[in-house]
């Protein structure tokens, strides 16, 4: 019985025959993003721009999207409407969170405010009860925003030294390059967008990193098994040759994962759409990084030729044949 080939089994692309083309489009692309970063902002959630919180409980079944329909004409801008389990409840009672991002102005929640939400919310389900109400301020805020950040750079550093210590320095560098450029380019499309950027965004984030470095250990490691049996090859040949054997297994991945994102982007809802669109935008990057940034960075830097043999910090890189 024949299997179904999507891709062949073997191919001999040149990934470098446009390597300036295609390493020089994503420094653009970087500084772009970087630009577009710092000038027009991020459209902050309410777990980086603070706000109400509103627990209510009710008899009948939480309907998000009627709550969210009957808030919408107060126009209070970010709102976020879950329903959650309540273990004390004998399961005849239906506890909701909904969150409100800060008013203009305003460090904490009015009276006003939280009267009209009440208001709108009992025309949806008259037997509503608002059982607590908690403000975050911006103080708070502002540390999340902090402990986000110092997240993702502790989650770079740590990559880098495990690749270090298990392969070379250079490809370090070049793994930590193309996930630098993952995380800016994710981060320059929700600011270019305006797409809401919360904690759910950040933990889609650290996801793509890790479905990234996972693809470039991939190439790496059959990067190291062929210069060690291609030892006269020049690098640039060895690293094509490398990521051709790994590319079926690349794709094949990376288009298997879209499917299930593209359709959880489609019919997820307003809930999880921004973690969602955040994780299929890193698979489509995070796999272009893998193939034509790390790769680039590596093969700029040199690497060891033969790791059967002692380094004896002889230099032994990649314009000079083992």
């Amino acid at each position: 019985m024949k299997r179904l080939r999507l891709i062949p089994d073997e191919t001999s692309f040149d990934f470098f025959k446009h390597a300036k083309f295609t390493f020089g489009a994503s420094c653009v692309a970087v500084v772009l993003a970087m630009a577009v970063w710092f000038t027009m902002g991020l459209n902050y959630g309410i777990d980086f721009r603070g706000g109400t919180t509103l627990r209510t409980q009710s008899e009948a079944a939480v309907d998000v999207a009627a709550y969210r329909a009957a808030l919408e004409p107060l126009e209070l801008g970010d709102i976020s409407i879950s329903e959650v389990f309540d273990p004390t409840s004998d399961g005849s009672k239906h506890v909701a969170m909904v969150r409100i991002q800060a008013q203009e102005g305003e460090e904490a929640a009015t009276p006003e405010m939280i009267a009209a939400v009440e208001g709108a919310l009992k025309t949806v389900a008259p037997n509503i009860i608002f059982t607590s109400v908690e403000s975050v301020g911006p103080k708070v805020s502002g540390e999340l925003i902090q402990t986000a950040f110092l997240a993702v750079g502790a989650s770079l550093a740590a990559i880098l030294i495990y690749i270090w210590l298990r392969f070379e320095w250079q490809f370090s560098v070049g793994a930590v390059a193309a996930l630098f450029h993952d995380v800016i380019l994710t981060i320059g499309i929700f600011s270019a967008l305006q797409i809401r950027f919360d904690l759910p965004v950040i933990a889609a984030i650290l996801t793509i990193i890790g479905y990234s470095i996972n693809d470039t250990v991939v190439i790496f490691d059959r990067l190291r098994e062929n210069l060690r049996k291609y030892k006269k090859r020049p690098l640039r040949d060895v690293m094509n040759i490398s990521v051709n054997e790994t590319l079926s297994r690349t794709l094949m991945t990376s288009g298997t994962t879209l499917l299930a994102l593209i359709a959880l982007l489609v019919l997820g809802g307003d809930v999880i759409r921004g973690f969602v669109f955040a994780i299929t935008w890193g698979v489509v990057v995070g796999t272009y990084s893998s193939v034509f940034v790390a790769k680039n960075v590596v093969l700029f830097l040199g690497v060891k030729r033969d790791w059967s043999k002692k380094d004896n910090n002889t230099g032994q890189y990649a314009n000079i044949d083992a």
